[in-house]
């Protein structure tokens, strides 16, 4: 067939430390924000194109992540050259088109992405039998790449270290980006937060100031073997605890970086709606503010076990927050902070429904 050949990465200072090659060959590419198609030497290693100007470059021009693929859809519109046959290659952030040299590659390009998008072989391909055969060993090496990723990565890719001491209020487990567009959206809370490091393994602290326009900054803070934490600069400073990083920092910049401390706030009353018998009519009313007339009456059993019934609260008032989780759970589990990809908000969520499954395993 016309279909580029599979080939080995070649030699040379860059290509070398690429991803395994499965395909390669010339493709028109054309970004959302390009006006013109350029004709680029295209390599698929692992999951991720890198671009070359020419065949025989070891530096690759453009890259593109496919972790963040959507879809790819044939655009029947003709080329100037009419052997060509386009692609519409759909990305989270915006849609590139490419062509091939005719239909046979575009259609094998399909099979390579796919097989490395989804871990299997696409079905809905007319491919032969031996460019199946192809993509099915593709897809056994790309599994195999990723495993051994992974179990290379795993200790260090959540932030798994335990933290000394109590964690400052300006901590986020977000990532680099999250942290500018909070610092950015909320200028009034603070312009310091401190976050997971990228590796996992360590800690970072993002700043923003404004000079015509925001100015970020990150900076790294590792935790020393013998306990305690480093500022990574190139004076390092030493510090104690995590808060003793955020005090340096506010001293060395005489006050003007802050801790970022988002005021999420909370209701002063007890509101609910209800609707008028009469019109239908729903409205807002707040709850009086008096206290219980009695606790509400339980079955004994339940008395000792449901930290949660308003009959153990209301016992005690000079209890302390504290007591609210059952002395079984460990305190440590605040400690080690887990970074998930997912939004803060889900973070947050799955970490209740650990604590309240944790709160029921100890009860049990």
């Amino acid at each position: 067939g016309s279909g580029a050949p599979i080939a080995n990465p070649r030699t040379g200072s860059t290509r070398a430390q690429l991803p395994p090659c499965y395909y390669e060959g010339h493709l028109e590419k054309r970004g959302a924000k390009e006006k013109v198609a350029r004709r680029l030497w295209t390599c698929l290693c692992g999951n991720t194109l890198y671009f070359f100007n020419s065949p025989k470059d070891t530096n690759h021009v453009e890259k593109l992540d496919l972790s963040g693929f959507v879809s790819l859809i044939d655009d029947p519109s003709r080329d100037k050259n009419l052997e060509a046959a386009r692609l519409n290659l759909r990305m989270k952030d915006g849609e590139i088109k490419l062509t091939a040299p005719n239909l046979e590659a575009r259609e094998l390009w399909k099979g390579f992405l796919y097989s490395v998008v989804d871990l299997a072989v696409p079905t809905t391909l007319t491919l032969l039998p031996g460019q199946l055969h192809m993509l099915k060993e593709v897809v056994e090496k790309e599994k195999m790449r990723r495993k051994a990723r992974a179990s290379s990565r795993a200790p260090s890719s959540p932030l798994s270290l335990p933290l000394v001491g109590e964690i400052p209020a300006c901590f986020r487990p977000v990532s680099r980006t999250e942290a500018e567009v909070l610092l950015e959206r909320h200028p009034d809370c603070g312009n310091m937060l401190l976050r997971p490091g990228r590796d996992g393994s360590s800690l970072a602290v993002t700043t923003r100031q404004d000079l015509n326009g925001s100015v970020f900054r990150h900076y790294r803070v590792t935790q020393k073997q013998q306990g305690g934490y480093i500022i990574d600069v190139e004076n390092p400073i030493p510090c104690p605890t995590l808060h003793d990083v955020i005090n340096a920092l506010v001293e060395k910049t005489a006050g003007t970086l802050q801790p970022f401390i988002l005021e999420e706030p909370y209701e002063e009353n007890i509101t609910f709606v209800s609707s008028n018998d009469e019109n239908g009519e729903r409205t807002l009313h707040c709850a009086p503010t008096g206290p219980l007339s009695r606790a509400p009456s339980l079955p004994p059993k339940q008395v000792g076990t449901d930290r949660w019934s308003l009959r153990s609260q209301t016992r005690s008032p000079s209890s302390s927050p504290r007591s609210f989780s059952p002395s079984g759970s460990p305190s440590n589990s605040m400690r080690r902070l887990v970074l998930s990809p997912s939004p803060l908000s889900q973070s947050l969520t799955d970490e209740l429904k650990q604590k309240l499954e944790k709160r029921r395993t100890s009860q049990e």
